[in-house]
């Protein structure tokens, strides 16, 4: 049962006057649907929601006010945590929290994500834990809130969020500076304050967001030239992707892409690609500019030439002959989320033929991921998904194997927005 001030608040979101991105794909755009889901599919798909939720009931109470960071091991399905006190993925189990209460109405879920408020403000406060991130820490928590209850403590931290990330847009250079530099440690310090990476394209929303709720053009403007300059350097001609790209600070001219995740810095990464799926997807439904659906559909492309029959990929999408062939769950999930995007948009503006193609390789994406990596029938896992590449290379020269095969938080949340807009959601908390 919602509080009165929850009602209140609510109404008051859906009514509220934003400025809009585009006339294509109006906020509220429910009767414009996609082609009707096989009977089939749709209960296949509703056995991995309600799995995923008995999950979250089951596995909520274990994590408390805690933020999974990675999983334990390969065979070791349980959660950990922040040595510090933060990390970038702090975020992704409020965001399944959130979806659970989008899903289900229980109040429970609303109160634990909100737990964590402090948690995200202490954030805002310390000045060396704020990167490109905030987008993926602020928008499935704090906006999430104010998108689902109205409340408006809510978008107030998250436009101290946004505010926050615009503050990291480099005006010459346009571009968002991936992380912060500090005196500590002098290296990393000269390395970071001009790289750009491609996780950020997700992290855009947030300022579309903010634009949209306060009219200011500068959160706009920031976000959309840092996409083109996304566009411009990270993709590479044949739509593969670097992972981050380097520009001299003094000219703001490009120096050239390398690689932390990947294999290397002429591969691939697959999550790299994954994020830029998604991330130009999310960036076609939000503004209506064609020129990112386009785009995302070459790297899904590429993507999906180079994925292999079983549907779920290797860590880097170029791997040399004779190198192992770990797979990254992680990457499958949030590609198979962003081909959906892409399938949406597509049947929306009448190119149904090819819409049905990236939903096909979507659902193929997921159900692989449900049949060989799901771990919601499992009662003593804490997450949902196994065999997560999170940094192969760290695995090797730091001997922690659970780098390189474990649970991963934004595996899990990207595994259960997937199944969502498998079903026909829309309304998420980008």
């Amino acid at each position: 049962m919602a509080s009165p001030r929850d009602v209140v608040g609510r109404r008051s979101a859906l009514s509220r006057k934003v400025c809009p991105m585009n006339d294509m794909f109006p906020v509220h755009d429910e009767g414009r649907i996609i082609p009707p889901i096989a009977a089939e599919t749709q209960q296949d798909l509703e056995a991995v929601k309600a799995d995923i939720l008995g999950s979250i009931e089951r596995n909520a109470p274990r994590i408390g006010s805690r933020n999974p960071m990675i999983g334990a091991g390969a065979d070791d399905h349980r959660w950990l945590y922040p040595e510090i006190g933060y990390f970038w993925t702090d975020s992704f189990w409020i965001g399944e929290l959130w979806l659970a209460h989008m899903l289900t109405g229980d109040q429970r879920y609303k109160n634990m994500a909100r737990m964590r408020n402090l948690h995200l403000e202490r954030i805002l406060n310390t000045p060396l834990w704020l990167s490109h991130d905030l987008g993926f820490l602020f928008s499935l928590s704090a906006v999430a809130d104010y998108k689902l209850t109205g409340n408006q403590q809510a978008r107030t931290l998250a436009l101290r969020a946004a505010d926050a990330l615009k503050g990291r847009f480099n005006w010459a250079g346009d571009y968002l500076v991936a992380w912060t530099a500090s005196r500590e440690n002098m290296e990393h310090a000269a390395k970071v304050q001009g790289k750009v990476i491609i996780d950020s394209i997700q992290n855009l929303s947030l300022l579309l967001w903010a634009y949209q709720e306060t009219c200011i053009i500068s959160y706009r403007d920031a976000a959309l030239r840092h996409a083109e300059t996304l566009k411009k350097h990270i993709v590479r001609s044949d739509y593969s992707t670097f992972h981050t790209f380097d520009f001299d600070t003094s000219t703001a001219m490009p120096i050239g892409g390398n690689t932390a995740q990947g294999f290397a810095d002429a591969s691939c990464w697959s999550r790299g690609q994954a994020w830029g799926i998604h991330g130009f997807a999310q960036l076609a439904e939000t503004t209506g500019n064609l020129e990112f659906l386009e785009l995302s559909a070459k790297l899904a492309d590429y993507a999906l030439e180079k994925m292999g029959d079983d549907y779920v990929p290797d860590w880097d999408y170029l791997l040399p002959a004779g190198e192992e062939r770990i797979k990254d769950s992680s990457a499958g999930a949030v590609t198979s989320s962003g081909l959906f995007i892409l399938a949406d948009v597509l049947c929306r503006i009448g190119d149904q033929k090819r819409g049905q193609h990236y939903r096909t390789a979507a659902l193929r994406m997921l159900f692989a991921l449900r049949e060989r990596h799901d771990l919601t029938g499992d009662p003593d896992a804490e997450g949902l998904l196994s065999a997560g590449a999170s940094h192969v290379h760290g695995a090797k020269a730091q001997g922690r194997p659970n780098l390189a095969n474990a649970m991963l938080p934004y595996g899990d949340y990207y595994y259960f927005e997937a199944v969502l807009r498998g079903l026909g959601y829309r309304q998420f908390f980008w």
